[in-house]
């Protein structure tokens, strides 16, 4: 099981924000970025774009990593 979310600072349109992800999804969102050749901010402001305005960052991360490795 993970433990607490975990509050890490992500650069987004040139604003910092934070957000708070469990470990496990914090490794997962970096290997998703690391896989696709690019920084974790700015798959972060990608997904910050798409999101639905009633969605939060922070969820917004979770469903995108799960949706990833589904797609797998």
């Amino acid at each position: 099981m993970s433990g607490p979310p975990v509050k890490r600072s992500l650069t987004l349109k040139g604003h910092r924000t934070s957000v708070s992800l469990e470990e496990e999804f914090w490794q997962a969102f970096r290997e998703i970025a690391k896989a696709k050749n690019m920084p974790i901010n700015s798959l972060a402001a990608e997904i910050d774009v798409e999101r639905d305005p009633s969605t939060g960052l922070a969820s917004a991360i979770r469903v995108y990593v799960l949706n990833h490795f589904r797609q797998k």
